[in-house]
């Protein structure tokens, strides 16, 4: 994992419109959310009318919020961009939602999982690493947010997110065939 205090890699990539999205057009920001996510994932597809909500209150007060869908598309067609395009209209994303096609930015941020968050802070220093929230698509806990609120929170307010940071779990980041990182 990234340790914690580590710059925020930089990244320019498109949504599926063609938008461009740089992090370096972030820096304003009191804190930057980064979600590693996907379209087909269970994981994800368990949290998505949460994270729309939860997603748009954190953009309403000033925090910078992107999700970056890394996959193979090729090999998992559910996660193209004209997929995308599709999820973002039916849960009404507000956050760009970015297509990582040669998947250099789940590398540099050693992403592991769809969903997957960091949290920076003003100056894009790793902040948290960890979950959405407790629940699951095999338990009965409803999706709040409430971990990933509680790092935001704490960074916009100044402080240090908690101490305990729970790592995602979720569905492996679906890697092009000889694109796996070698985890160093």
């Amino acid at each position: 994992m990234v340790p914690l205090g580590t710059p925020a890699p930089p990244f320019e990539l498109t949504d599926p419109a063609g938008t461009v999205v740089r992090s370096e057009d972030l820096r304003s920001a009191p804190a930057l959310v980064v979600m590693f996510i996907c379209n087909h994932c269970p994981y994800v597809k368990h949290l998505r009318p949460t994270l729309a909500s939860v997603t748009s209150a954190l953009i309403d007060r000033g925090v910078a919020v992107v999700g970056i869908n890394s996959n193979d598309a090729e090999a998992y067609p559910d996660d193209s961009p004209e997929a995308m395009a599709a999820e973002i209209a039916e849960f009404g994303y507000r956050f760009p939602y970015l297509v990582d096609a040669d998947q250099s930015v789940a590398a540099a941020y050693r992403a592991a999982c769809t969903p997957d968050f960091f949290v920076f802070d003003g100056e894009q220093r790793l902040a948290y690493r960890g979950q959405f929230d407790d629940a699951r698509p095999s338990n009965d806990v409803a999706p709040t947010g409430a971990d990933l609120l509680a790092a935001v929170e704490a960074v916009v307010a100044g402080e240090a997110p908690p101490a305990e940071q729970r790592p995602s779990l979720g569905c492996s980041i679906k890697w092009k065939p000889g694109s796996e990182p070698d985890g160093s």
